[in-house]
C-alpha cells in the first residue's frame, strides 16, 4: 500500500512540477500558500543568503510560520542577523532546539562532530533532525519551503522544485537561482 501511495504522490508532484516549471519563485510560493494554507511552513538557517528567501516569503505569504533549528552553535553574528531580519520583515519565526543543551551534550558525549562519521550523524540527529521533525509535527505541516539552490551541492542539483521528504511536500522556490540572481535580488 505504501508503494502505491508514494507512486501517487510522485505522479502528483510530476504534474505540479510540469505545470509550474516556468514559474517565478514568487509564483511558486503563491501556489504553495494557496494549496497548503496554514499547513505550509518555511525553514531558514539565517545564513548569509537567507534574507532572499525570507523576503520572498514575507512579500508573498507573510503569515507563513518560519522554522529555524538552533543548534546552540550558531555564530553571534547569526543570532544578531536573525533578530534584525525578524524585526525588519515582521516574520513569524519559531526557534527549535535539541532537548539537551550543547553544554550538556559536550559534557556527556564530547564534541560529536569531531568523532568521525558516526559522531557527525549523531550530532545531526540530535541537533538538527529531531528539532526539525518536532517542528513539522507540532505545526502539523503538510508542506515545507526551503531556500536550497541547485548550484550549492551535487545533491541539491538533483532536487526538483516540488518534491517530497519524510511524508511531506518540500518546495524549493529558488532552486534554480544562481549566485548572481541572489546578489541582484539582495
Amino acid at each position: 500500500m505504501e508503494a502505491v501511495r508514494v507512486a501517487l504522490v510522485d505522479s502528483d508532484l510530476d504534474r505540479d512540477n510540469r505545470a509550474l516549471a516556468a514559474s517565478t519563485p514568487e509564483e511558486l510560493i503563491e501556489w504553495a500558500a494557496g494549496r497548503y494554507g496554514d499547513k505550509l511552513i518555511a525553514s531558514t538557517s539565517f545564513g548569509a543568503t537567507s534574507a532572499v528567501m525570507l523576503h520572498l516569503v514575507h512579500r508573498v505569504a507573510p503569515r507563513t510560520p518560519v522554522i529555524c533549528v538552533d543548534t546552540g552553535y550558531l555564530f553571534a553574528e547569526t543570532y544578531q542577523f536573525a533578530e534584525a531580519l525578524v524585526k525588519r520583515l515582521d516574520l513569524d519565526v519559531r526557534f527549535y532546539s535539541a532537548p539537551m543543551s550543547p553544554a550538556r551534550q559536550e559534557a556527556l558525549y564530547g564534541k560529536l562532530w569531531e568523532q568521525g562519521e558516526e559522531g557527525v550523524k549523531r550530532y545531526l540527529r540530535i541537533n538538527k533532525v529531531e528539532p526539525m521533525q518536532r517542528a513539522l509535527r507540532e505545526l502539523d505541516a503538510e508542506a515545507w519551503m526551503a531556500g536550497l539552490r541547485a548550484e550549492q551541492t551535487e545533491h541539491r542539483a538533483g532536487l526538483r522544485r516540488i518534491d517530497h521528504q519524510d511524508g511531506r511536500v518540500k518546495i524549493h522556490p529558488i532552486l534554480h537561482w544562481t549566485g548572481e540572481q541572489m546578489t541582484a535580488y539582495m
